[in-house]
């Protein structure tokens, strides 16, 4: 009974904070749904009473928006691709080398990942400036691959860990080098955790508000999450349900891909563990 009883607090629980973060989104949908006049009745009607996709509608026939959306997938995807092309070697390295600071350098790795974008943007923005990177999709990718490294690194790590090591030395025995091992035998049975890492890197680039904002001025490089606080500070109430919608529709591509790839998500972030 208590075994019970404990589950139906997790699961209230869960439940709680389920509803806690969907709020939000539930709330946005209503507004995106809304029409001019319905939007002035604010939260005393959570249905609209005449439900319409009027507005996104008219975000999606914007040819401007197309351009910040594919500006958005175009600087996650490729700054992602960054990070986990960096992280392959480094991730190896710390699996299948002993070294007498790996504890140190791992530590050092997360400790990195906690420090906020935010506490180097100033400086960052200068440096930028002075090589003549500033407002283009190049710093930014930059930029992305840096943040995404660090977790790139870890969960390659652990995808590493779990390949038994015995597949390597049998390809050695065979005479095959370092680097034919790793990209002929490791990195293709390594495949879910570098989806993974990708997956989860792009994820957090697409998120990503400061960064492009600083240092992206002109507004056809902006990707959506820019567009739409710009837009968002030029806007009344008769255009709040278009704001909406265009959340909406910069929400749903994030959720989407981790919704359809949870399964490969799951599986390389607990390999290293069962390993262990």
């Amino acid at each position: 009974m208590t075994g019970r009883a404990g589950d139906a607090l997790t699961y209230m629980g869960a439940a709680l904070v389920a509803v806690f973060f969907a709020a939000p989104f539930v709330w946005l949908l209503s507004l995106s749904l809304r029409t001019p006049a319905e939007v002035y009745l604010g939260a005393s009607r959570l249905i609209p009473e005449a439900p319409t996709w009027g507005n996104f509608a008219t975000i999606l026939r914007d040819p401007a928006f197309a351009i910040y959306l594919w500006n958005g997938v175009k600087l996650a995807a490729s700054g992602a691709a960054l990070a986990v092309v960096l992280a392959v070697p480094a991730g190896y390295a710390c699996s299948r080398i002993d070294f007498r600071a790996k504890p140190a350098v791992m530590l050092g790795i997360l400790a990195v990942q906690m420090v906020s974008p935010l506490v180097i943007l100033i400086p960052l923005y200068a440096w930028i400036d002075r090589i003549g990177l500033l407002d283009t999709d190049l710093a930014v990718i930059a930029v992305y691959g840096a943040i995404g490294l660090p977790l790139s690194v870890w969960l390659l790590k652990a995808s590493f860990d779990a390949i038994p090591i015995e597949i390597e030395e049998v390809a050695a025995i065979d005479g095959a080098s370092r680097a034919q091992i790793l990209t002929r035998i490791t990195l293709p049975l390594a495949a879910p955790g570098l989806a993974s890492a990708f997956i989860l890197t792009m994820i957090m680039n697409w998120s990503q508000f400061l960064v492009p904002f600083i240092l992206l001025e002109s507004d056809a490089n902006w990707p959506i999450s820019v567009a739409i606080f710009n837009f968002a500070g030029s806007t009344s109430a008769s255009t709040t349900q278009i704001l909406a919608a265009a959340c909406i529709v910069a929400v749903i591509p994030a959720v989407a891909v981790f919704v359809a790839l949870q399964r490969i998500i799951v599986s390389a972030l607990i390999d290293g563990a069962v390993k262990g």
